[in-house]
């Protein structure tokens, strides 16, 4: 009866609308009053899942993205890979994607992806004849890259969510494979849909212009570099790498590129904390609703009930990326890391699936619900700045949807694309 409380209470305060963090709180208090536990157990949960050392890197990654974001670095990125591919069929589709890949291993958001992205791209294919809806889907989709790479911070949550059984630096070196397909993926759609619809092909403007650009966006895109390396060589950890990305930010921002104003610091400083506070929030509340899922054996329940449907680990894997896709189109993303991770994370490592190979599955899927209304923030900005409905959008969605899909199910049916980097450079 514990558990119907939690479920039902939870799931009836998303129906209506109460913000995802409150309702966890909620369904949680609610199910602690009618166990009769005392109260000071919400406290002693929350203050626990917070008060640790890691997450000092949430912050630090947070700043860093925002910094880089209002510092001016989006324009830099968007002339190189407009140089680059810009001359292929749907050219700036093709340079869109590569933009907000590139983007997104500095911000480590989708969000912020779409949002410094799309500004600059959406606006100019439109003006060069593209339709929004395909500067929208293109610029939404390759946006979700974000979510993967070095300086995302929900490597951090997962790695929390997992109960520590995973590395920060293995789940780093483990996302630039699907990262890479992903892009790979985005890219093939972005140019069917250019060729079945007749885009043109841009002009290559030459090496030497490239080599220009490169150089020019270099200094910004080397913060990938830094985590990355600073990390799996033993040179600092997450935190002081998060940290490193922060001082290294400021100083390209401030003194190389002299983009980063005041106005633009306290903007980035307020932005960077209102997410902290979220996330942090988002942590203590989840902390408490995973103790209580702990305390009624929900992982067990629901590997008991998924294995009485099938043996096949195909099938398993299959049952699990399709609930994690419906309740990320319900929850934000970390919502749904801090509550899933603990319920499946048990039972893929039941049929042979490696915690950070999950890890990569959970975040994918995480992502495509940013995508996905009625949650779908990256799909509300990118609508946003184009100046079009998500119902118009959502007509069009599916070859890039296909593509995120067909990603997904390579990350999650073929181990190595996940697990061959942190076995090569780990271990």
């Amino acid at each position: 009866m514990e558990l119907t409380v939690l479920a039902v209470s939870f799931f009836g305060l998303l129906i209506l609308g109460v913000p995802v963090a409150f309702a966890i709180g909620l369904s949680a208090l609610f199910t602690i009053m009618y166990e009769g536990l005392p109260y000071a157990v919400i406290f002693q949960q929350m203050t626990s899942g917070m008060n640790i050392f890691s997450f000092l890197a949430i912050p630090f990654f947070v700043f860093s993205g925002e910094l880089m974001l209002h510092g001016g670095i989006a324009d830099k990125i968007v002339t190189l890979a407009r140089n680059m591919v810009g001359h292929i069929r749907g050219g700036l589709g093709m340079a869109n994607v590569v933009a907000c890949t590139m983007f997104g291993g500095v911000s480590g958001s989708p969000v912020a992806d779409v949002s410094a992205m799309g500004s600059v791209m959406i606006p100019m294919m439109k003006r060069e004849g593209y339709h929004t809806d395909y500067a929208v889907n293109v610029t939404t989709h390759a946006a979700l890259v974000g979510a993967l790479m070095p300086t995302s911070h929900n490597l951090i949550l997962y790695s929390l969510a997992a109960g520590g059984k995973v590395s920060i630096g293995s789940l780093i070196a483990a996302g630039l494979m699907p990262v890479v397909v992903m892009t790979v993926c985005m890219l093939a759609a972005a140019y069917f849909v250019a060729v079945k619809r007749g885009y043109p092909a841009g002009r290559f403007p030459g090496w030497a212009e490239v080599t220009r650009s490169l150089l020019a966006a270099l200094p910004g895109l080397f913060v990938v570099a830094i985590i990355l390396g600073g990390i799996l060589l033993g040179i600092f950890t997450a935190t002081e790498g998060a940290s490193v990305a922060v001082v290294y930010s400021l100083v390209l921002t401030v003194f190389l590129y002299r983009t980063l104003s005041w106005k633009k610091f306290v903007l980035a400083t307020t932005k960077a904390v209102k997410t902290t506070g979220v996330v942090l929030l988002l942590i203590g509340v989840s902390t408490m609703f995973q103790y209580l899922m702990a305390l009624y054996g929900v992982a067990e329940l629901t590997g008991e009930m998924m294995s009485n449907l099938s043996s096949n680990p195909w099938v398993i894997f299959l049952m699990i990326n399709v609930i994690l896709f419906v309740l990320g189109t319900f929850m934000d993303m970390a919502s749904t890391i801090l509550i899933c991770t603990p319920i499946f994370l048990p039972i893929a490592q039941a049929y042979g699936m490696d915690p950070v190979q999950f890890g990569m599955v959970m975040l994918i899927n995480c992502a495509l619900g940013l995508n996905t209304p009625p949650v779908g923030t990256t799909q509300f900005v990118g609508c946003a700045i184009g100046g079009i409905s998500v119902g118009e959008v959502m007509k069009t969605i599916l070859p890039f949807y296909a593509a995120l899909i067909l990603a997904l199910g390579l990350v999650t049916y073929v181990p190595d694309f996940s697990m061959w980097l942190p076995h090569l450079l780990i271990n």
